[in-house]
């Protein structure tokens, strides 16, 4: 039987996506055997997760408790004109270590999936309409994941896209992203390339 401390703490790293029991128990067991500070920088870091990081209201990118909008929106260097559509903020930073986009973005918050009860109206479509407006957009780059999810986001996205603004250019990242691979997992040459290579809808 182990010690209820540790028990709590196994359970609570085997929530994790992608943590079994067993890879739970050795992180458990690696941090009472490392310097207890360890252990205190992680826990601190994880109270501060949710007071000091909230979205932009905007672009739904994650920013600083003191920020008002996204420093990709408010940086007179960024192209509001375009606006790169993505379905999770990290995936941002996926298409930013490629250094060749320098327009906006807009997250939606997630993709259309009736099996996990996400329907249009839960992700910021609305939002990302009144933007492209509001901004003037030339240019929407849907990005959403390479899956059944993302496609059908997508095409939602094309269809009332051009309802509101038939003039609109729509293109997508360029087929070289695997199926099944989330952008934030793609390698950096994979992504320079599609975004480089999107294609007209």
């Amino acid at each position: 039987m182990l010690p209820s401390a540790l028990e709590n703490a196994i359970d609570a790293l085997s929530r994790l996506p992608g943590v079994g029991p067993r890879t739970a128990e050795r992180y458990a067991y690696y941090l009472f055997r490392s310097n207890p500070q360890i252990s205190k920088s992680i826990a601190d870091s994880l109270l501060n997760l949710h007071d000091k990081v909230k979205s932009c209201p905007i672009t739904f990118a994650l920013i600083d408790e003191d920020e008002d909008v996204s420093p990709f929106y408010d940086n007179p260097d960024r192209d509001k004109t375009t606006v790169l559509v993505v379905e999770e903020p990290l995936d941002i930073y996926a298409i930013e270590q490629t250094n060749t986009y320098k327009g906006t973005y807009h997250v939606l918050g997630g993709a259309i999936s009736p099996i996990d009860g996400i329907t249009p109206d839960q992700l910021h479509i609305g939002e990302l309409i009144k933007r492209v407006n509001k901004d003037n957009v030339k240019e929407v780059i849907i990005a959403t994941n390479p899956s059944v999810e993302g496609e059908s986001t997508a095409l939602l996205l094309e269809k009332l896209l051009h309802e509101q603004n038939p003039d609109l250019k729509l293109t997508r990242l360029a087929r070289g992203l695997p199926l099944g691979v989330d952008l934030s997992y793609a390698d950096q040459i994979t992504l320079s390339a599609a975004l480089e290579n999107r294609t007209k809808l």
